[in-house]
C-alpha cells in the first residue's frame, strides 16, 4: 500500500499526539473529519497501523533487565518452540532469524537471577538445543518509527 503525503501527516499526528481526537486531527490538517477517519481505517485494514494503545515500560513494571536471547532449535521444531516461547511472559518479542541461531527473543527480567531462571526454562523446552544471551546495558535509540514515516513521506513527495 502506498502512503501519500496526507497519510504521512496523519501518521505523524498519531505518533506525536496519540490521545488527540480524529476531529482535532482533521482541524490541524485542514481536512474533513471523515477523510481522516477513512484514511486511518484504510491504514489499519492495510496493516500500516498495527496497534493502538499505550506503550508500556517493562522497567516500570518491575522488569528493568533487558536481554536478547538467541535460541538454536532442533530442525523441524521451530513452530513448537515458537509456540512454547509465546507462553513465557518474560519474552516480549521473538523472531525467526538467519545467522547464529534460529530465533531471537527479547526477554525482560526483574534482576540477573530472574533472567537466569527464564533462560533455564528456555533451555528445558523440547526442541531447544542451546541459547546465547546478550544483556542490554543502555538503550541508545528508543523504538521509533517517525523517522521512517518521514522518509517514506519524502519519497512520495512530502515536503
Amino acid at each position: 500500500m502506498a502512503v501519500d503525503e496526507l497519510d504521512t501527516r496523519i501518521l505523524r499526528l498519531l505518533i506525536e499526539q496519540p490521545r488527540t481526537s480524529v476531529r482535532e486531527y482533521a482541524r490541524i490538517l485542514g481536512v474533513a473529519r471523515g477523510t481522516v477517519q477513512a484514511r486511518i481505517d484504510r491504514m489499519e485494514r492495510d496493516g500500516v497501523i498495527t496497534a493502538t494503545g499505550p506503550v508500556l515500560s517493562p522497567a516500570a513494571l518491575g522488569h528493568p533487565v533487558l536481554a536478547f536471547v538467541h535460541v538454536e532449535v532442533t530442525q523441524g521444531h521451530l513452530d513448537e518452540v515458537g509456540d512454547a516461547l509465546a507462553r513465557v511472559p518474560e519474552i516480549v518479542e521473538a523472531f525467526s532469524i538467519t545467522g547464529g541461531g534460529d530465533l531471537l527473543t527479547r526477554v525482560v527480567a526483574r534482576d540477573a537471577g530472574h533472567l537466569e531462571d527464564v533462560i533455564q526454562r528456555l533451555i528445558q523446552l523440547p526442541g531447544v538445543v542451546r541459547t546465547r544471551t546478550e544483556i542490554a546495558l543502555r538503550e541508545r535509540v528508543a523504538h521509533r518509527l517517525l523517522p521512517l514515516v518521514e522518509a517514506v513521506g519524502r519519497r512520495s513527495g512530502t515536503p
